[in-house]
């Protein structure tokens, strides 16, 4: 197994948490995780700093800094930060995460604390499951190995004991990028038939071309056998989450990310100054009856 995507969020996240000052956000878990990968990835991103900075002549060590802080990081721990603040801000019953794939949720907080349902494909899963024996972590999640393309999902999600008549956060982080309009649609309507009202959806989705770290996460997907295949205006996101039960909470775009969780970083470290990325949006949907 070697869910490329999966395991370079995961280091972006051991990285920022091993050299960053004021983090914006916080996973103590990502680096065990990870184990002889977290080496194997720094050097790899270190060797290939020419691609993502060809223009520079800096050393490798250099190199990876930029690489994480300017392409790899800001993504997801802007997502991740932007996910746990809703989670805290709200009260739920029960807690899924969609393609979850390295998430370290149910692994740093106390087992129990909350359900928490993990869905990912069979071999990543698999995988998860190794390297929190082989380092000798516990999660508290309830995994649900399945396949999101497929209608069976659901029947498995409820099998695992997920209660349709408790209110649920729902992470649909990372998703909406390699699946076609209509695809999407698709789960947002199967999520919404399972979401009792006052369920929260939280997501993320590419809302414009976005320049070049846009360009450079498109290759980086190509290079992980992965296409990038939809973007949305925000009118036409919120239009689609209604039509499929849900209204739109909270939505917040590049900048005010930076303005609202990058802040005080850039104030602490203005020589590793990081951004959201461009033409990404980041929204709360609340499940309508």
């Amino acid at each position: 197994m070697d869910n490329l995507t999966a395991l370079v969020s995961c280091f972006a996240r051991a990285y920022h948490h091993k050299t960053a000052k004021v983090r914006v956000f916080d996973d103590t878990a990502a680096e065990r995780l990870l184990g002889e990968d977290y080496a194997r990835i720094a050097q790899s991103m270190a060797d290939g700093a020419g691609f993502f900075f060809p223009e520079l002549n800096i050393s490798p060590e250099e190199g990876l800094r930029k690489i994480v802080d300017r392409q790899l990081a800001p993504s997801v721990l802007g997502r991740s930060a932007f996910c746990e603040e809703l989670l805290r801000k709200y009260d739920f019953g029960q807690y899924v995460i969609f393609a979850a794939g390295y998430d370290t949720f149910s692994v740093i907080k106390s087992a129990g604390e909350i359900p928490v349902f993990e869905l990912d494909l069979p071999e990543m899963l698999a995988d998860k499951r190794k390297r929190l024996d082989k380092c000798g972590l516990e999660s508290g999640a309830v995994f649900v190995p399945c396949d999101l393309s497929e209608d069976a999902w659901c029947d498995k999600l409820l099998r695992a004991g997920y209660r349709t008549d408790k209110t649920a956060f729902a992470s649909l982080l990372g998703i909406s990028y390699y699946l076609e309009k209509t695809d999407f649609t698709k789960l947002l309507r199967t999520i919404s038939g399972v979401m009792r009202e006052g369920s929260v959806l939280c997501l993320d989705y590419p809302a414009g071309d976005g320049g070049r770290e846009a360009e450079t996460n498109r290759a980086l997907a190509h290079g992980a056998g992965e296409t990038m295949k939809a973007s949305y205006g925000a009118g036409e996101m919120k239009t689609l989450l209604r039509g499929c039960g849900f209204e739109m909470l909270e939505s917040l775009d590049a900048d005010g990310m930076t303005e609202h969780y990058f802040c005080a970083h850039n104030a602490a470290e203005p020589e590793h100054e990081m951004h959201a990325p461009a033409g990404v949006s980041y929204a709360a949907a609340i499940k309508l009856r």
